[in-house]
């Protein structure tokens, strides 16, 4: 007799008893009853370990842990030593689900190498070799085309969801899914992707033509209602931010967890709004995301999260994983490990004016032969350590396929485009300018002195300028203006400023002040 029926038993047996000697009182027997089903029909209780990444951003191998202040610095990230994590949590917890927020893509030299028939694909067979259950698609995944999203989808052999991506038919435009439900342990599992609405700002125009981005909130609570009564837990991946996920879980009901991107948010703990569980893991592979839950009743009732810090280790055992990605990284290192130039400083990206951003504003101005030249803070995309500057270093600092573009702006014009960006912020990194600037009473940004070439800016005057089609097609953003008739050319971005790289041979940058705020 198993150990639930013999409780059973004993629990009428007592009741019986209660009733014969009280004379058999329909109260007792109600609360018999009552107690029978309470052995009877405990309340159902499952536990599961979610491990997620985000915004890995094409980081397969180690890399210098740029936080730590000490030389040489240690290695940290990489599909080996994730795998290694995920395996040994595998081992140890008995339901697991492992789930990506986004943007795969773009921060290293394999988002460019063909595998399956997609460019980055080598990526995506390592995460089938990591067995990722589910994924969401992150702004990254569209640098090159939508085309090559589609081909990307199809090397991997788990779901990419973004249920509120679709085309002017409201169909899904590069074969993402809205929502899958899986089973672990027990557990019927909803699992459904979003993208964040501002998509168009972020990403090339040319290669999001005819999608529109819905509402995330309206989209989530559709999904919700609708998988809601064939569940036990309800999981959104988003790529939408922090802040975003955070509007999110207090505007929705019936979800339960946030596994979120984006933001490239290092939640060391979970943040619990509305009672949604919201995780994220920080960015470029570094860690990797725990949460442990106890689900009872379609709700989760317990939970523990954590982030595990990946440092990289050489003595992990051989696998098939390690193995392929020692071999795309020896392809890789026979065309990138070139050193092109010699760097005195070391490179820093900042908020404002750089060492870095003077570099590659001067690099596009000379290449372009522009009077002017404008880079966007943003588009840096890393730090470069004083040494031996090689060209895998170089395209992890500029990693987008950016074409290098001009235009003619009037010294009216020009003035314009300047005082958008100071107004702005931080967006600009200038070439050929020289200047100082104040906030008049209304907080406006003016000039004091605005200069090209050393000279004072003619407003009637046609001045060359370069940029990137990027920071072109979001000519509103970027200068409060559409870009008027630019010129493309067939040179990327990366490639331009490679040479001035090779050209220069030793180089020193230094913060220069050249639009100087006089407070």
């Amino acid at each position: 007799m198993n150990l639930k029926l013999s409780l059973y038993v004993l629990v009428a047996f007592s009741s019986c008893m209660m009733l014969i000697a009280c004379g058999g009182s329909s109260s007792f027997q109600q609360q018999a009853t009552t107690q029978a089903q309470s052995f009877v029909k405990p309340s159902t209780s499952r536990t599961l370990t979610i491990l997620h990444t985000n915004d890995m951003h094409a980081s397969f191998i180690p890399h210098d842990a740029v936080w730590v202040k000490e030389s040489p610095k240690p290695l940290v990230g990489g599909m080996k030593e994730l795998e290694f994590r995920v395996d040994s949590i595998r081992t140890l917890k008995q339901n697991v689900l492992l789930l990506d927020g986004g943007d795969v893509m773009t921060g290293n030299p394999i988002s460019d190498m063909m595998h399956k028939g997609a460019e980055g694909g080598a990526l995506y067979e390592m995460m089938n070799m990591l067995k990722y259950d589910a994924a969401c698609l992150g702004n990254h995944e569209f640098d090159i085309s939508q085309e090559n999203v589609r081909k990307l989808l199809k090397v991997a052999n788990f779901p990419f969801m973004s249920a509120n991506l679709v085309n002017d038919k409201n169909e899904f435009p590069v074969n993402n899914k809205d929502y899958v439900i899986l089973e672990r342990g027990g557990l019927r599992i909803g699992l459904f992707g979003l993208m964040l609405q501002g998509l168009a700002g972020v990403v090339n125009q040319n290669n999001i033509a005819g999608i529109k981005v819905l509402s995330p909130e309206e989209t989530a609570q559709k999904i919700i209602d609708k998988i809601d009564a064939e569940t036990d837990l309800i999981i959104a991946i988003t790529h939408i931010g922090i802040e975003d996920d955070t509007v999110l879980a207090a505007n929705v009901h019936g979800l339960d967890i946030i596994v979120g991107g984006h933001s490239h948010t290092r939640l060391t703990k979970p943040r619990i709004v509305n009672g949604v569980v919201i995780v994220q893991a920080g960015a470029r592979c570094e860690n990797v995301g725990v949460l442990d839950i106890t689900v009872e009743d379609d709700k989760v009732v317990r939970h523990d999260g954590k982030l595990i810090l990946l440092w990289a280790r050489n003595d992990r055992p051989r696998t098939a994983l390690s193995s392929f990605v020692d071999s795309v990284n020896s392809e890789i290192e026979k065309t990138f490990n070139e050193v092109l130039a010699e760097l005195k400083d070391d490179w820093e990206r900042g908020r404002g004016e750089s060492n870095v951003g003077n570099f590659l504003a001067d690099a596009q101005r000379s290449a372009a032969k522009a009077d002017v030249a404008f880079m966007n803070t943003n588009g840096i995309r890393a730090n470069i350590s004083a040494g031996p500057l090689t060209r895998r270093e170089l395209f992890e600092a500029l990693p987008f396929r950016n074409v290098l573009v001009t235009f003619q702006l009037s010294g009216k014009q020009l003035k314009d485009a300047v005082l958008f960006g100071l107004q702005a912020g931080d967006a600009l990194q200038t070439s050929g300018l020289k200047g100082t600037w104040k906030k008049n009473a209304n907080g406006a940004a003016e000039f004091m002195k605005l200069e090209v070439g050393g000279k004072p800016v003619d407003d009637k005057k046609m001045y060359v300028c370069a940029a990137s089609d990027f920071m072109v097609g979001q000519g509103k953003k970027y200068f409060g203006m559409d870009v008027p008739a630019p010129s493309f050319s067939k040179q990327t971005l990366f490639e331009a400023v490679a040479n001035e790289v090779r050209k220069a041979k030793i180089i020193s940058t230094k913060v220069e002040g050249r639009l100087a705020l006089i407070k």
